[in-house]
């Protein structure tokens, strides 16, 4: 497997020469400087592929072009945006990178609760706390009916967990929910979430579908054409924030979408941890039948508790079998090493990790420190080697 790391870009804190010596060979990217519908201009875009090569480091693999959100409800505004996306795919095979992650995911990103979560070791992880997200759906955010998106039993805990926290925990909590990602444009007000959820009034689980699809034969076709490999990442968590439908956490989801849109080209980011946040997701089992459209991974674990929660674990331990998921993308690799596929290789890299040594007092991209990130690249290095090791 390719050994990626992803990097944001110029300001990001961790250096290229960094990433080198962590031992990463590729670069997971994108232009950050570029927002929704802003299309990446070939210069651009060579520019920085020959920084990251002038530091001994492959871009094999961009991660995101914004799927704007006029997109994502087909209104106005959405002719334009994928217009603009279109050039930017062909911007980035005419550069020589072929391998495109994308999200469908309406109005946040990956969300967590808490950002410095202490686990047993004591490093710090991302957190979803399921009730601290309904105290905030309920009784901060106060999203009409938004109650009716829970159990009683949720609702009663989320009640009395809200009475509890000071103005500061709900300014915190607030921020970990919409504030915003690294790399990203999108950066919520209370005022602006609600607006924003409002914006998918009439439009649930089928409709949103729909809306992917018709994205997807929008650009799968090009991306066939000029040879990409366009990749979604799933819904991070795989289940309903804020009302909202998501349409890429089951392998249902997985199954409608490929049906709708057969070509190879339009394939899947396979992320261990999204997916896994999911207790009915049967991880080994997806590998096996997606196998053949993974075009990505990401290769991190979570630890689900009882409730629909989770914190992000070591990435050889948690709720999913790593090993066992890492063997199965390496026997696909040497099915498609005997195909004379020209992707045999299959980029990976570790996904977030915990804050660990001195990187707890840095300054970090949430989720995207080094050392965490280094450890869990050495450990699944490790994995690999072994794995490749009894094949031989």
């Amino acid at each position: 497997m390719l050994q990626s790391w992803r990097w944001y870009g110029p300001n990001d804190p961790v250096l290229l020469d960094h990433i080198r010596q962590a031992g990463a060979t590729d670069i997971v990217t994108a232009m950050h400087e570029n927002y929704d519908g802003q299309t990446w201009s070939y210069e651009s875009i060579v520019e920085r592929r020959d920084l990251i090569k002038e530091a001994g480091l492959k871009w094999s693999t961009v991660e995101s072009i914004p799927v704007a959100q006029a997109i994502k409800l087909t209104g106005s505004g959405a002719v334009a945006e994928i217009k603009a996306y279109k050039q930017t795919m062909r911007n980035l095979a005419k550069a020589g990178i072929w391998v495109i992650c994308y999200n469908f995911m309406p109005v946040v990103d990956w969300t967590r609760t808490d950002l410095r979560f202490v686990t047993p070791t004591g490093g710090l992880a991302l957190r979803f706390d399921a009730i601290d997200f309904a105290a905030y759906d309920i009784f901060i955010l106060e999203r009409l009916a938004a109650s009716d998106s829970y159990t009683d039993a949720v609702v009663k805990e989320a009640k009395a967990r809200h009475g509890l926290m000071t103005d500061a925990e709900i300014i915190t909590l607030e921020s970990n929910i919409i504030s915003g990602l690294p790399g990203s444009e999108l950066n919520h007000t209370r005022a602006g979430v609600r607006a924003a959820i409002s914006e998918y009034d009439g439009i649930g689980h089928a409709e949103l579908r729909d809306n992917l699809i018709a994205f997807q034969n929008e650009i799968i076709p090009l991306a066939e054409e000029l040879g990409l490999r366009m990749c979604i990442h799933p819904d991070d968590p795989p289940f309903s924030l804020f009302g909202l439908p998501r349409v890429v956490s089951t392998i249902d989801d997985y199954r409608a979408m490929f049906k709708a849109v057969p070509s190879l080209a339009n394939g899947v980011t396979f992320c261990v941890g999204s997916l896994g946040s999911r207790a009915d997701n049967d991880l080994a089992a997806m590998v096996k039948e997606l196998a053949p459209r993974i075009h990505f991974a990401h290769l991190r674990s979570v630890l689900r508790d009882a409730i629909g929660g989770f914190y992000e674990s070591d990435h050889l331990e948690g709720s999913s079998s790593m090993i066992e998921i890492v063997d199965l993308l390496q026997t696909e690799e040497r099915r498609r090493q005997d195909q004379g596929r020209s992707d045999r290789e299959i980029p990976m890299r570790p996904d977030h990790g915990h804050l660990l040594l001195d990187d707890v007092d840095k300054k970090t991209n949430t989720g995207y420190s080094a050392i965490g990130r280094l450890k869990g690249l050495a450990e699944l290095r490790g994995v690999m080697a072994a794995l490749d090791y009894k094949h031989d």
